[in-house]
């Protein structure tokens, strides 16, 4: 109940945010410039066959009441009439085949726009710095581009060049009425101020109400990602019932605003359709007055009948349009923030292309803050020599993840330097640094695909033979061998079907495989047992010869053969040495590993 009250407490805030905002008519203008590419084929053949279908239904009225009825039926001219029913059907024959050419072309344009804005959004993501993931969670990434992306479909389907067709339709309807009969045009048209002062009333109203849909859907579409993806802590815990109460909680939220949306959304139909009632009675009466004075036509009158069925349902069309556009530019508002989100680590224009790396790494009075209030890294200084083995030791929340976040340049400084090779990493291009970097991570990510393609991974044009032998030299081969296609199991969702030490012998191989120049092992053992992690470190002794190597630790069993040892605390170095000095010093790191040893006593 706590977590729901809390939801609808954020619920609040986030929807009196969104109200305040104004019709942005720059972004649609923004939105509208990924039609560029395709102005010169698709939209100019979609426009074509929309005005040749539009002009055709605009001028068969004509034909029926002013000169079927009016001349060939008054006239008894019956081959007159034969050849005139002939022409009428031939011209619906040309509207429907530009009717079908419309639709076709304009469904392609649309499919290409929706293509390439969500092709510019998951590229632009890609490239945003970490600070950008730390602060929004995988559900709220996964609704931008996915549901948000596809609220636009129906606006470059069919939305725009429809928006057209009525404009021209409405506006030729309206220059023959007034050609055919002023004093009728007049009276059957006097309701549009009304409905147009209705409409602009709503409009806010219903705005409001579909940026309210969109904020809901990404709450849900998150608690979803992360219900889904933490289900095994849920029945551990046996949480089902609170989860499913929380779910409940936004679930309604969105049911809610949906339905509000929706009902708002609605009361434009009947607007119109009351508006065409008002203008059929007055049609009826003041036509048929007309018609007795002479001032019009029986064919005139039935010209007015059919055009005044074909006025309401543009009008009607264009209401839902709006209602299309206010969705629209309730999804393009939450993708053009993503998009107008800069990387914090950013890559200047004249950046150097490092062609290689030796590994002489060097932090120059480096200081570091994720934000105001956690600065991880106060001051430091340290180097670690081209194909030094270092370990970084020390508590939770000493430093050592973050210098490791520096070096591959996942974050910049705050202050000072950190360079390699005697290069500052932000004169560098991002790519050159990352890709002469292997990373290995505690949490293991393995895509769904083979397992050759996992470790592959890191790099791509290498060839199956280098992808065995990278297993092999990590000893990830044996597993392999056992299970049921080898090399080609194919392996769900994050690796669930392998266990954690078999994920993780993966990632060194495809770390190994990068052939890097530096090599990041962040508790990269913690998930390995002890006779396995004994024969990947006698592959590391091999392996990381010539290369240099940071390796973050809590088992310090594993950093015993390190070159040197630096001890963190609160990201400052407190001590350095190999394994030996640090020991006979019997500073901090002595009793770290000390403290270690009493557990395993006690265990």
């Amino acid at each position: 109940m706590a977590r729901n009250k809390k939801h609808l407490e954020r619920f609040q805030y986030t929807q009196d945010q969104a109200i305040e905002k104004p019709f942005n008519w720059k972004q649609l203008l923004r939105l509208l410039k990924y039609l560029r590419p395709y102005t010169k084929k698709l939209l100019p053949i979609a426009i074509t066959a929309m005005l040749v279908s539009t002009l055709v239904r605009m001028f068969v009225p004509v034909l029926i009441g002013s000169v079927a009825i009016d001349s060939a039926i008054a006239d008894k001219d019956v081959p007159f009439l034969t050849w005139l029913v002939i022409g009428i059907s031939l011209m619906y024959l040309i509207s429907y085949a530009g009717n079908n050419l419309r639709i076709k072309y304009v469904n392609i344009l649309g499919q290409n726009v929706i293509y390439d804005l969500r092709r510019h959004l998951f590229t632009h993501v890609q490239r945003l710095s970490h600070r950008f993931f730390d602060t929004k969670s995988a559900g709220s990434i996964l609704v931008r581009i996915m549901n948000d992306i596809n609220s636009l479909q129906e606006l470059f389907t069919n939305g725009i060049i429809n928006v057209l067709m009525d404009i021209v339709l409405l506006t030729g309807i309206v220059v023959l009425l007034f050609a055919l009969s002023p004093k009728l045009a007049i009276a059957i048209l006097i309701v549009l101020p009304l409905m147009f002062y209705i409409s602009t009333k709503l409009r806010r109203n219903i705005r409001r109400s579909w940026q309210t849909v969109r904020i809901e859907q990404s709450k849900l579409n998150s608690h979803l990602n992360e219900s889904l993806q933490g289900m095994r802590i849920t029945q551990a815990f046996a949480q089902e019932d609170e989860n499913a109460e929380y779910f409940e909680g936004i679930n309604t939220s969105n049911f809610n605003a949906w339905k509000e949306a929706s009902r708002k959304s609605a009361m434009f139909r009947p607007f119109v359709e009351m508006s065409n009632a008002i203008g059929t009675v007055i049609l009826l009466a003041y036509g048929a007055y007309l018609i007795l004075e002479g001032d019009v036509t029986v064919g005139t009158f039935v010209t007015f009948s059919i055009y005044l069925g074909m006025f309401w349902e543009p009008i009607s069309r264009l209401g839902q349009m709006y209602n299309q556009l206010l969705m629209a530019m309730a999804a393009s508002e939450r993708i053009f923030e993503f998009l107008d989100e800069q990387p914090n680590v950013k890559e200047k224009e004249d950046a150097i292309e490092l062609k290689s790396m030796n590994g002489h790494i060097e932090f120059d009075r480096v200081k570091f803050a994720y934000d105001a209030e956690r600065i991880a890294i106060p001051d430091l200084s340290l180097e670690i020599k081209q194909g030094e083995t270092v370990a970084l030791v020390g508590h939770t929340g000493s430093g050592k993840s973050t210098i490791a976040n520096l070096i591959s340049r996942f974050y910049d400084p705050t202050e000072g330097e950190v360079r390699i090779d005697g290069i500052d990493l932000r004169d560098a291009k991002i790519d050159s640094i990352r890709s002469r970097i292997s990373v290995v991570l505690q949490d293991t990510f393995i895509f769904s695909g083979d397992i050759m393609e996992n470790i592959r991974f890191g790099r791509p044009e290498a060839s199956d033979e280098e992808v065995k032998e990278a297993a092999r030299v990590v000893g990830a081969d044996e597993f392999i061998d056992r299970l049921p296609n080898g090399y080609r199991t194919e392996v769900e969702e994050r690796g669930n079907i392998l266990s954690a030490g078999e994920r993780q012998l993966l990632s060194f191989a495809r770390a190994l495989l990068a052939d890097p120049s530096i090599l990041i092992l962040d508790e990269a053992t913690s998930s390995i047992d002890t006779e396995t992690e004994m024969k990947i470190q006698e592959a590391l002794n091999r392996l990381l010869k010539n290369r240099t190597a940071i390796m973050i630790a809590h088992r310090l069993s594993t950093i015993r053969e390190a070159d040197k040892i630096f001890v963190l605390e609160n990201g400052k170095v407190l001590e350095h040495g190999s394994h030996e000095e640090l020991m006979e010093r019997e500073g901090e790191y002595y009793e770290l590993v000390k403290s270690q040893f009493q557990m395993l006593d006690a265990i």
